[in-house]
Formats: structure tokens, sequence, C-alpha cells
């Protein structure tokens, strides 16, 4: 009697399995290959640092890929996670230099993508708060307030290979301009 229950349930659950279809069968993209990614984007960057001219006063290049260009060092301690960061950024795109975002009214307006009623202030966010790319929690850790630098985003810390962003393609590569304002 146990057998004939077990190979009964048996039977039901090979019929269940076997008519179960993906949840979205038009999706069947393999998933994002985030080392892959990371090291087309390493040479483009390469390539990018060795022919655009940057001021700078130093260079990180953390090992999650991020590179930090320090160009005015700041002071105090840097933050850590759950501190409050407060910046004035400009974001573009490395491979086009086409501006997709900025604090910064005039920059906004200099660029077409000015957004009447918007505020045009100092952002803040909070530092490994999960409310911005990944890549800035990365390199504003490495960041002193007062600082002044260029971040470079390999795109698995940015946006990865999402499409629903009319200013930013898939798998791009970001460089975000910075004044690090202060944390809280």
């Amino acid at each position: 009697m146990g057998m004939k229950k077990f190979s009964l349930g048996f039977v039901v659950m090979i019929i269940a399995l076997m008519g179960c279809e993906p949840t979205n069968p038009e999706n069947m993209q393999p998933p994002y290959d985030v080392e892959t990614n990371l090291a087309i984007d390493r040479v483009k960057i390469d390539k990018f640092l060795a022919t655009e001219p940057i001021d700078s006063l130093y260079r990180i290049h953390d090992p999650s890929g991020v590179v930090v260009i320090v160009q005015k060092e700041g002071s105090g301690t840097r933050p850590t996670r759950g501190s409050i960061v407060y910046t004035d950024y400009t974001g573009y795109l490395m491979e086009t230099g086409k501006v997709f975002d900025t604090s910064v009214e005039s920059i906004a307006r200099d660029n077409e993508i000015y957004i009447e009623g918007n505020k045009y202030v100092a952002y803040s966010f909070v530092l490994e708060g999960s409310n911005v790319i990944r890549g800035w929690d990365i390199g504003f850790r490495r960041l002193r307030p007062g600082s002044k630098a260029k971040i470079i985003i390999p795109s698995p810390y940015g946006y990865g290979d999402q499409d629903d962003n009319d200013r930013i393609p898939p798998n791009s590569i970001l460089v975000f301009d910075v004044s690090f304002r202060g944390i809280d």
C-alpha cells in the first residue's frame, strides 16, 4: 500500500513538472556575466586612461575595477557604511563623453538634459545603503570630504545590461566628475 502511494505521488509529480513552463518563456537570455563584462571593460578603461589626458594627484585602481582619479585632495575621515554623503556630480559615458546626468543646473542646461522643476543641489545618499549604483559606494569609500575626483565605473557596477534608460545604453562604462561636499 505504501509503495502504491509513493508510485502514484511520483508519477503525479513528474507529470506536473513536465507541464511547467518558465515564468517568462520569452526571456531565454543567459544571465548577466559580471566577470566577462569586467574583463571587457578593463581593457576599454586601460585604453581610455592611456590616451585621455587627465590631471590628477594620484589614481586608485580598486580591485573591483573602479578607478578613482583624485584631482584635489580633501581632508578628514573617509565615509564608511551608513555615512550620508553629499556631492555635486556630472555623469557621462566614457566612450562618447555624452553627459547623461548632473546635479549642476548650468551643466544640465548646456547638455540639454535640464528638467524644469528639478532641484539642482548637492546630491545626498547613504553609503552602501542601496540607493545608488555600486560604483559610487566603491568610489566614495576612497575619497575624503572636499575632494574632487573622477570615478570611472565598469558596467557591472553601473547599470549592467539594463536597457530601460534612453541616456545610458546597456553595458556602458560611466565616468563621474564629483565634488565631495561632506558627510554626516
